[in-house]
């Protein structure tokens, strides 16, 4: 028979807890949300994205960084999330300014949703599937739209938005990364659920993406001369009138108005706007356009390969409610169109994958629409042949006649 000493018996029992307890540390450290929270707060901490504030009196007094707080971690198979909270004083467009940063901890499939004090870092494993122009689904999604924009799909679902209320488009994106096939499904959605509600006038500066909507847009203008006198002056012409119209009625939106006496809206589809950079007639009407033209019915839709500052000045680029950020070439045309460097991140084979941003910043899908099946579904809507330009011409002075703009 053995016999174990009472000092032995309390040594294997403390040698049991701190193996036990190294155990579970070991299995809790292991967790998927325990590593998680750490990961989130190497990134707070790398980024020094929190508030500063002043700690501590004389020489003791120092600065400390107020990070902020995770509330809740929640994962599965297809998704990892963190919902966090920022401290009270903190930009919240930090956090989305520091997506590069997030990316670089969780990988590049990530998506940050929030508004102003809460926000939720969602991870996934692998990107969102690329998919065909499909009007059944466009259908369902813009119901009940004045004036409607497909955007794609996020990982929530399809995305459309109302241009009535979220007014003026800037799409920007390197060549080859899906910016054009987006342009031809917006202006194409236009067509098909909003054609009677709307007249479109098209400026193509490259002579490559407009030639489908010849026959159905009122105007296509091909070089800046024509696109000033044919469409943005009459444009012009039409918001005083259009004013003058409100300011008579006594109300503040065309949408207002009884329907015997509303004009139609106006789309101005620009593409490659930057190659105007140097027409300052071209450019006063744009901006004013941007400025005024929510109330009035007149809408922009302009697109860039490589966005500008000098095009997009403050007033215009504020007056873009509305973006939608392709793949860019750096972070600083990223910056410039979207406010934050998430668009240089996008992958060279990641073709319509775009960030939008409309009440904060996502990744969006765009839909493949070809050009055969764009022409299939557009053909009804044609005219018999290329019409001659009716609404807009020049009398014998050269000076140009207004828009004929018809009530819905």
């Amino acid at each position: 028979m053995v016999f174990i000493g009472t000092g032995a018996v309390v040594a294997a029992k403390v040698a049991g807890i701190v193996t036990s307890s190294y155990l579970a540390w070991t299995v809790y450290a292991a967790m998927p949300e325990t590593q998680l929270r750490r990961n989130l707060l190497k990134a707070f901490k790398a980024g020094e994205i929190g508030k500063k504030v002043q700690r501590g009196f004389g020489k003791q007094r120092r600065e400390v960084i107020i990070h902020p707080t995770i509330q809740r971690v929640m994962a599965s198979i297809e998704r990892k999330q963190i919902v966090f909270t920022v401290p009270v004083g903190l930009n919240p467009k930090e956090i989305f300014e520091h997506g590069w940063l997030f990316q670089q901890v969780f990988g590049e499939h990530i998506e940050i949703t929030g508004d102003v004090k809460t926000f939720a870092l969602n991870v996934y494993s692998e990107g969102i599937q690329a998919f065909d122009y499909a009007r059944e689904e466009v259908e369902k999604t813009i119901k009940g739209m004045a004036l409607p924009i497909f955007v794609g799909r996020s990982r929530s679902g399809p995305v459309a938005y109302d241009m009535a209320d979220n007014p003026h488009l800037l799409i920007a994106g390197e060549t080859g990364s899906g910016k054009s096939v987006e342009l031809r499904a917006i202006l194409s959605t236009l067509i098909l659920f909003a054609g009677d509600r709307m007249e479109l006038y098209g400026g193509d500066l490259k002579r490559s993406e407009f030639h489908l909507f010849r026959g159905i847009a009122k105007e296509i203008a091909n070089d800046s001369n024509t696109l000033y006198h044919r469409i943005l002056k009459p444009v012009k012409n039409e918001l005083k009138k259009r004013g003058s119209l409100l300011d008579r009625e006594g109300l503040a939106n065309i949408i207002d108005l009884p329907e015997s006496i509303r004009p139609k809206f106006i789309v101005v589809a620009i593409d490659e706007v930057a190659l105007l950079q140097k027409n300052a007639d071209c450019m006063d009407i744009i901006e004013e356009i941007s400025a005024i033209g929510r109330a009035l019915g007149v809408f922009l839709i302009l697109s860039m390969q490589r966005p500008d500052k000098d095009v997009l000045d403050g007033k215009l680029k504020n007056n873009l409610t509305v973006r939608m950020a392709f793949r860019h070439a750096d972070e600083i045309n990223s910056r410039i169109t979207i406010g934050s460097g998430e668009a240089a991140l996008i992958k060279q084979s990641e073709k319509g994958l775009m960030i939008h941003k409309l009440d904060g910043v996502r990744y969006v899908q765009a839909p493949h629409l070809r050009l055969d099946a764009a022409r299939k579904l557009l053909e009804p809507y044609k005219s018999e042949a290329p019409a001659e330009p009716e609404t807009v011409a020049q009398d014998p002075e050269g000076d140009d006649l207004e828009l004929e703009v018809l009530p819905f």
